[in-house]
This record gives structure tokens, sequence and C-alpha cells, in this order.
């Protein structure tokens, strides 16, 4: 008898579980569309290493009851997000590896996933082992984002001249505040407008 044809997007995972069979493969990162989307938007996908990804069918014996039926997966990624301190690009390697039990459905899911700290999926005969690589690769991602040592002076990106001096550069003059628009880009109080307005006040 010819063995079964596994393909990963519309894989009977009750049979390749009880096959006891590996598989493996990579993809961009293109092809995991909701990975992609959080990401940087300055960054070239299609730059970023291929993901890679296995996944290992076992049996775990029961005295009483039909064997657990498990699931072994591990991805790795090389991923870019935009960095929360200085909005660069910071890129690290995400790596995964999770055993999943899967049930005979989903009442049985439930019920299983309640009464334990297991993570824990219904059988399907059409399951898509790629999206769950991707729900795993997508639940991994830092929460914050960012650069040990950022490549850029954040303390001189956050200061405007046109709002607040940079430390050590040379004053404004009389005429640069006299000419000063009221309000800044951001709608917020030019100070070399206030400066202004107050020693006319004080004339």
């Amino acid at each position: 008898m010819k063995a079964p044809t596994f393909v990963p997007r519309k894989l009977d995972i009750g049979a390749f579980l009880e096959s006891g069979e590996a598989l493996s493969g990579d993809l961009p990162v293109t092809e995991l569309p909701r990975l992609a989307e959080g990401l940087a938007k300055d960054i070239d996908l299609a730059s970023l290493p291929r993901v890679t990804w296995s996944a290992q069918g076992r049996l775990v014996p029961e005295r009483m009851s039909p064997p657990q039926m498990w699931l072994d997966l591990e991805a790795q990624a090389e991923l870019a997000w935009e960095c929360q301190r200085c909005l660069q690009p910071v890129t690290d390697t995400v790596h995964i590896s999770r055993s999943i039990r899967f049930a005979k459905d989903e009442a049985a899911a439930a019920a299983l996933d309640a009464d334990s700290d297991e993570d824990v999926l219904a059988l399907a005969r059409q399951f898509d082992l790629l999206e769950l690589v991707e729900d795993e690769l997508i639940m991994a991602q830092p929460i914050v984002p960012r650069h040990d040592v950022c490549p850029t002076d954040v303390v001189t990106l956050m200061h405007n001249d046109a709002e607040t001096p940079v430390p050590g550069s040379k004053p404004p003059s009389a005429e640069e505040t006299a000419d000063a628009p009221a309000t800044t880009a951001s709608g917020r109080p030019n100070p070399f407008a206030v400066l202004a307005s107050l020693k006319k006040g004080g004339k």
C-alpha cells in the first residue's frame, strides 16, 4: 500500500500524527501575510531570510483510553520590526519550539484546554500547518521591539530646532524670535514667539 502524501496546507492532521512521520520546509515571509503585516513598513520583505519549519507527529499511550495525539512544531525566522525608540528597522531571530495536543473534535479540545495548561487543537481533515506556523511566530514577536543600542541619536531626533534648541546650539537672534510663527507645525505654541511677546510686554 502506498504511503500517504502529506501536504502542509491541506493536512489530514489525524493521519499525520498517527503515522509518526515528519514534515519540514521553508518559505518566504511574503507567503505569511499576517506576519508580514506587523513588520517594519520600509523593510524589503524579499530580502529577509526564508522561514524554516519542521513538524513531527507522535502518539503517547494511555492505559484506559486511546493514545494522546501530539504535534511537535519548530520554526525559525529572521524578522524586522520598527524600533519603538528610533523608528528604524530592528532585526532579530525568532525561534519557536512547541508541543500541541490534538483532540477528536472542538468540544473535546475545549474541555481539555480548560482542564490543563496544554495547548489543545481539534483534529481536522484539512488542517493548514503553515497557518499554525504563522500563528506561533506572531505570538513569539517582541511586545516592544527596540535596538539594544539605536543606530541614530534618539535624543537629537526628539528635538525640533523650531521648538526646542538642541543643547549646545546657538540661541536664536532677536530677529528670529520676532519673526517666529505663533505655533509650530504640531500646533503647539512656538517658544520663540512666546519669548518675543514677553519681551514686548516688558518694554
